[in-house]
């Protein structure tokens, strides 16, 4: 006891006399630092003010002539793009914090194709921004480097696609009818041919597909930048947390609206519409939903535009919520880290979310084995079993509901066995090849509608076969593949133990989403995002972990001028 005891008074006498021993700063340096500070204040009410000025013309000038609700678009639109583009690190944050978001700000706006482009708004100036840092500082732009093989393949048979196929469609008299469109139902698979006819554009649905396919990657270097020091990547699970409290909050208000009646749902729709999702359904947040609890309907969206986005939701939440409640440093995020994972879990019931109710529960098993985070359950067993005993109470209370989503998950698994439905995509998109190429890129969008009929695939890599033919999806199972592989060196290398337990938890996420060809999260948000963005975290995690050595050691990273050029440019 005396030895704990004088340990403490030891350490604390340290840190004393390390504070006693910084250096202090003359009044000539504090001077400079004040007038550096005032004169990057008025730079960004200089910028802002400037900004919000031609916004505001433009934003006038449009509204003048489309209409007040797409003129205020165009101005806010153009306030932060520029905004944006001037601090891309601050435009990063807000693009992640925009993400969950976008589908209720889009449908409280209009429902319009270029507002479901708005997070692109942060997310192009930010990119350009980090592009002229990487220049400038004379930094790789591409991380890591052995992606760069795979990913110049898969760009130059995407190329060749779109020239040759999207291009050839565009210019011939007529795009001709593509031999079938598969559609899935719950009772089971149906096919059905489908004339889509000439017109539209189908390069233009090309540019698109190829945008969905591969527009996200570079955040990978946008997130290995973002993240300067295990501080930001707290911060970064801090805010994944609170991103999924808020957002399963809010779906709950939801759902107690719809249960209430305070909102209608599709519960007094006629016909087929008792069985579909519907943007005429909305309610408080989100996009399209079904609710007819009279025939054991429901399908919740969430924030998000439409329910299975919701529910890919849940399942990446799963994967956060559990990274902080075993790896922050601090032990009242770590109880936050477990209420995200509970507030999913109850979520991905009352949502009616079969994929998640059935992988998020797979995911969590999965990571307690592969992060060797199983060992330290004791640590969590107190506030894990106060969790349990609350979904406890909750489910005896509500019986009938889980017993319902229950019956709904099984009744689908039978109707329709996941690896039966995803061999027959297999073989319906193997039937209909044409050559190498694919039938062209975006042919099996759903976003690339706007621009022409698609075919409609639930299974991601059937999806690709059908759109790049098989050289191509080769080519983006090689990018994935030696992705996975680099992250899992990264955090294999890292040797302090809160950064290696970050990247375990992002890692398997990597991992599970590389190889998932069931439904098509790559494809749209928020899985299109936070692949690419936490692969890029999980490559920085080593860097990270050389600070945290040099720190310990009391050896600080030299300022020196790239670092003042690094602020100067919004990164620090």
């Amino acid at each position: 006891m005396l030895k704990t005891k004088s340990t403490k008074k030891s350490k604390w006498k340290s840190k004393q006399q390390d504070s006693s021993e910084a250096p202090v700063p003359s009044l000539k340096e504090r001077i400079a630092q004040k007038k550096k500070a005032d004169r990057l204040r008025k730079e960004i009410i200089n910028f802002t003010i400037f900004a919000a000025f031609f916004a505001a013309i433009i934003g006038l000038i449009v509204g003048l002539a489309g209409g007040w609700k797409v003129g205020v678009g165009s101005g806010v639109g153009i306030l932060y793009t520029s905004l944006s583009f001037k601090y891309p690190r601050h435009a990063l944050w807000a693009f992640l914090i925009y993400l969950p978001f976008g589908g209720t700000i889009t449908y409280y706006i209009g429902n319009s194709p270029l507002l479901q482009l708005a997070k692109d708004g942060f997310y192009i100036p930010a990119l350009f921004g980090v592009i002229q840092y990487c220049r400038r500082e004379n930094l790789p732009l591409l991380i890591p480097k052995r992606l760069v093989t795979p990913l110049a393949i898969l760009l130059v048979l995407c190329l060749f696609t779109l020239t040759f196929v999207n291009g050839m469609q565009q210019f011939s008299a007529a795009t001709g009818p593509l031999e079938g469109t598969l559609y899935a139902a719950d009772e089971g698979i149906l096919y059905e041919d489908a004339d889509i006819s000439a017109g539209g554009s189908p390069f233009l649905m090309g540019v698109l597909g190829l945008k969905v396919l591969i527009g996200y990657i570079p955040l990978i270097v946008c997130a290995y930048y973002l993240i300067r020091n295990k501080s930001d990547l707290l911060f970064l699970s801090r805010l994944t947390v609170v991103l999924i409290l808020t957002c399963c909050g809010l779906a709950f208000v939801q759902y107690l609206f719809l249960k209430t009646g305070r909102c209608e749902g599709t519960r007094f729709a006629e016909g087929s519409s008792l069985f579909r999702a519907s943007l005429d359904a909305k309610c408080f947040v989100g996009g399209s939903l079904l609710y007819s609890p009279e025939h054991g309907q429901i399908r919740l969206p969430g924030t998000f535009v439409a329910p299975w986005q919701w529910g890919w939701f849940l399942i990446s939440a799963g994967f956060f919520g559990f990274a902080s409640a075993f790896s922050d440093p601090f032990a009242r995020w770590r109880t936050m880290g477990l209420l995200s994972m509970a507030a999913v879990f109850v979520m991905s019931v009352l949502s009616g979310q079969r994929v998640a109710l059935g992988l998020v529960p797979v995911s969590i098993m999965v990571l307690l084995v592969l992060t060797g985070q199983i060992v330290n359950l004791k640590r969590f067993l107190p506030a894990a079993f106060i969790l349990a005993i609350l979904l406890g109470i909750a489910s005896v209370n509500n019986p009938a509901i889980v017993q319902e989503r229950v019956d709904s998950f099984w009744g689908r698994w039978e109707a329709s066995p996941p690896q039966e439905f995803i061999v027959s995509q297999f073989e319906w998109a193997l039937g209909v090849q044409e050559g190498i190429l694919g039938k062209g890129l975006g042919r099996a969008t759903n976003s690339a509608r706007v621009f022409g009929d698609t075919a409609f695939f639930e299974t991601y890599y059937p999806k690709l076969l059908y759109e790049i033919g098989p050289l191509g999806t080769l080519a983006f199972l090689a990018v994935v593949t030696v992705l996975t592989i680099e992250t899992f060196r990264a955090y294999r290398s890292v040797k302090e133990r809160n950064l290696k337990s970050f990247g375990a938890s992002y890692w398997v996420f990597v991992l599970l989403i590389s190889y998932n060809t069931y439904y098509y999260p790559l494809d749209v948000d928020p899985v299109a995002v936070y692949y690419w963005f936490f692969a890029g975290v999980v490559l920085k995690l080593p860097k990270l972990d050389r600070q945290e050595k040099l720190a310990a050691q009391g050896i600080e990273e030299p300022v020196g001028r790239k670092r003042k050029r690094l602020k100067r440019a919004g990164f620090s």
